[in-house]
């Protein structure tokens, strides 16, 4: 690799390491912090997963049409910096005291805030990422491994900062905003319209009629059936951490090891973004994202069946293999049958808005079935739904073919 674009793809690594970092250490152990500091119950833990759901799905479709517009000019990221600074005091002087005062009001404010700086923020970054790796020439699972390292580490943190004081979680994540800012300034950019080189044949400006004809294109609805079905498992991690705490003696207890388990399933996940792509090459894009949504519906199921914390943890380690399938089958599949051009509001509409839509109408109706049909009924529900969609889906996606994207056949490759 070329001195500047290894440049580039460690700075770009550093983005995704530190942007995991500050997420984890605000997020990560949320529902914790929300049912053991705060004082909230499931149902209305389940509101505020829902509210950040909403906000995110109004997020997303804008910073993917923002982002492909933008080409590979960093104007986004910046913004989206700028929010990661100000984690720690949001968390701290607003978000909890307004959570006390008024679940509702906090509901919509945290939505807002957490909404769009990491469920609609992660998704640009992503995107952006991938985009600039099919340029400079290095596989976006490498890079996407750091985020993975990035969440583990703070999450290793976090589990046992919680326990002593959670404000120190939120100022870390304050501190590793301030290095992400840091990291993009000395991010120097390949040339901004270097971008047209992805779309053989369609040199020309993206307009809003491109973007457009995306919701005229069978495979692209094709895509959206299968991501309803996986969209699931953020509902099932939302509450999971209370789920493994409560087999555990103490309330610590449980903390310390739900953080263990949470950074050893990330540090797992890392090794599988890194060998992901050679396994997806062979296997090719489409029978990638059916074995992701098949070890998906095992993972719920089994954990609706699974007795004991050893066995619980046994079926949430296959995360670790889950999606680092899911994410660079995603971007292959995308990258194989429609115009890279609109690559940002392919992965931002089509996986991280349908993903969040669902987590805003499914996360309350969860929340209520933690409550009063426990959790394991209610993964045995939710797996079986993913098992389903996979099935559809294995008649509905496409096998691969070049991504060629003359003027006739409008936003899809052939």
């Amino acid at each position: 690799m070329h001195l500047n674009h290894r440049k580039s793809y460690l700075l770009l690594s550093g983005l995704l390491f530190f942007f995991f970092f500050t997420w984890s250490s605000a997020f990560s152990l949320i529902a914790i912090w929300l049912h053991q500091q705060v004082g909230l119950r499931g149902t209305e833990t389940g509101l505020i997963f829902s509210a950040i759901a909403l906000v995110a799905l109004c997020a997303q479709p804008l910073y993917g049409v923002l982002q492909d517009r933008l080409g590979l000019r960093k104007s986004l990221l910046w913004f989206l910096g700028g929010l990661l600074l100000l984690t720690g005091p949001f968390f701290i002087y607003v978000y909890a005291p307004l959570l006390k005062a008024n679940v509702l009001a906090g509901a919509v404010v945290g939505g807002l805030f957490i909404g769009a700086t990491f469920f609609a923020g992660i998704g640009a970054l992503e995107s952006y990422v991938e985009r600039v790796s099919r340029i400079v020439g290095f596989e976006f699972g490498r890079a996407r491994m750091w985020g993975s390292l990035g969440w583990a580490c703070a999450t290793f943190i976090a589990g046992r900062l919680i326990t002593l004081n959670p404000e120190i979680n939120f100022w870390l994540a304050s501190a590793s905003g301030a290095i992400f800012l840091l990291l993009l300034s000395q991010l120097k950019m390949v040339k901004v319209n270097a971008i047209s080189t992805l779309a053989v044949g369609s040199p020309q400006a993206l307009s809003w009629q491109d973007t457009l004809a995306l919701l005229r294109l069978p495979p692209f609805w094709a895509l959206v059936v299968f991501v309803l079905g996986v969209s699931v498992y953020n509902v099932y991690d939302q509450q999971f951490a209370v789920y493994f705490s409560a087999q555990f003696a103490t309330p610590q207890q449980g903390n310390a090891m739900y953080g263990y388990l949470n950074s050893l399933q990330v540090f797992l996940e890392a090794g599988g973004m890194f060998l992901a792509p050679w396994l997806v090459n062979r296997i090719g894009a489409r029978q990638g994202l059916l074995l992701s949504g098949a070890i998906m519906a095992l993972r719920i199921i089994g954990s609706g069946l699974a007795d004991g914390a050893l066995m619980i943890s046994a079926m949430k380690l296959l995360h670790a293999v889950e999606l680092p399938l899911l994410l660079i089958s995603l971007f292959k599949y995308i990258a194989s049958h429609f115009d890279p051009r609109l690559s940002a509001t392919l992965y931002l509409v089509g996986f991280q808005f349908t993903t969040q839509l669902c987590a805003s109408l499914f996360s309350p109706l969860a929340g209520i079935g933690y409550d009063r049909l426990g959790f394991a009924t209610t993964y045995l529900l939710m797996g079986s739904i993913v098992a389903l969609f996979v099935v559809i889906s294995a008649f509905l996606l496409r096998g691969e073919h070049p991504p060629v994207t003359p003027a006739s056949r409008g936003a899809m490759a052939t």
